[in-house]
């Protein structure tokens, strides 16, 4: 029995977006099937949802808000739920109208205005009210945010990036031996959460995952989540989470593709994490292997700006987060690609300064440290970050010709 039906048009219908027959079939089916939903797997105008609502005798749901639904129901703190009441109320207010169209029959004559408009009217007020507080409390909640982003600035930072449901949480968990909320649902993760990734005894990075992407996610969500998903932004490397073994990972990659370029981060060095990978079959392992290639995805309305930049093949990474599979191979990827970035030092630190001697230990990859009479010699490699922190709390141990 069908559950679902397709129309293809040349241009949607203004009044029902699909024709006048087709809403009809699915009047026919809705009440066949008892439900009490139709769903759209576009956005809607409020005329639209109005008169297909009229048409079927059902609740009509647009694309956008059931995607707003499902965050509802995975929001756990304070600022994901403000993101998105947000966006909800933002997505209600040019559909009030439609919510008061019951008092119409309470309407006075020319020129009079029945309790149904003041009503909508109080509501766009309260709303409007509602939304400019919400405003300033996620501002605050985002410079409290930030704070935390400087104090962590001479971190290096890898940013978990993928389709919703690809396995972020779960390689986050694996990577980072935490053990953050992992659930087998779309958007199960809507915070940013920021771990440390350690890779060797003195070498770690900072994991940061946050809110997966969706195709056409609805622009109202993205805007409320504009703060979280800049979090990409700042990252040092991005590991794209592809889940391998999903019949849609093409079009998966090509959307994320797509909304890394939109967020400015064509240019960051991405690798992809084709996880999932103890899923496949022998047979499916070739066609998984050339996922790699795919670049971004900007669909029939727009071409591609002529100002981005085309992705290149991705470096490829055959994980299984599950089990634990090829993430020594990862980890040694990115050690590698930090320490290939070190700048070689060489330094005599005073005995009395043995705060300098423990974060050289646990900051940089010693290859001589020994105490002498006049001090300790140390030998090493460190990164350009933690080397300009070295130089900021042992000024005295750098000449200028050092500099």
């Amino acid at each position: 029995m069908r559950d679902s039906l397709v129309q293809k048009l040349s241009r949607p219908n203004a009044a029902t977006w699909v024709g006048a027959g087709k809403v009809a079939e699915a009047a026919e089916l809705a009440q066949e099937l008892d439900v009490d939903f139709i769903i759209a797997d576009n956005d809607l105008s409020p005329a639209q949802e109005r008169n297909i609502e009229k048409l079927t005798e059902k609740t009509v749901i647009d694309r956008s808000q059931l995607i707003m639904d499902i965050f509802a129901q995975r929001a756990q703190t304070p600022q994901a739920r403000l993101q998105v009441e947000l966006a909800q109320l933002r997505y209600s207010l040019p559909r009030l109208k439609r919510m008061w169209t019951h008092l119409s029959r309470y309407e006075g004559g020319i020129g009079m205005r029945g309790p149904g408009e003041k009503q909508l009217e109080t509501d766009k007020r309260l709303i409007g009210r509602r939304i400019q507080k919400m405003v300033r409390d996620l501002k605050h909640i985002e410079r409290r945010n930030q704070v935390a982003i400087e104090n962590r600035s001479e971190e290096f930072v890898v940013a978990l990036a993928g389709y919703t449901n690809a396995g972020k949480s779960t390689l986050l968990n694996r990577l980072t031996r935490s053990d953050e909320l992992v659930e087998d649902k779309l958007f199960a993760t809507l915070d940013t959460r920021v771990r440390r990734w350690i890779l060797n005894e003195n070498r770690h990075v900072l994991l940061t995952d946050t809110v997966g992407f969706i195709k056409d996610l609805p622009h109202h969500l993205v805007a409320s989540f504009e703060a979280t998903l800049t979090e990409t932004r700042r990252a040092d490397i991005i590991l794209h989470v592809v889940d391998a073994s999903s019949p849609q990972a093409e079009q998966h990659i090509r959307t994320v593709n797509t909304v890394l370029q939109n967020l400015k981060c064509g240019d960051k060095l991405t690798w992809m994490v084709l996880n999932k990978w103890d899923a496949l079959t022998s047979e499916e392992i070739p066609e998984a292997n050339n996922l790699a290639n795919i670049g971004p995805d900007y669909g029939s309305r727009a071409a591609a700006p002529s100002n981005i930049k085309v992705i290149e093949p991705a470096q490829a990474f055959q994980v299984s987060a599950a089990n634990g599979t090829g993430l020594e191979v990862l980890s040694e990827a990115i050690l590698d690609h930090l320490q290939a970035g070190d700048e070689p030092m060489s330094l005599v630190v005073p005995h009395s300064r043995g705060d300098v001697v423990a974060y050289l230990r646990k900051n940089a990859s010693l290859e001589e440290l020994d105490y002498q009479v006049d001090g300790v010699h140390i030998s090493c490699s460190i990164s350009p970050a933690r080397g300009a922190r070295l130089k900021h709390i042992f000024p005295e141990g750098f000449t200028k010709d050092d500099d």
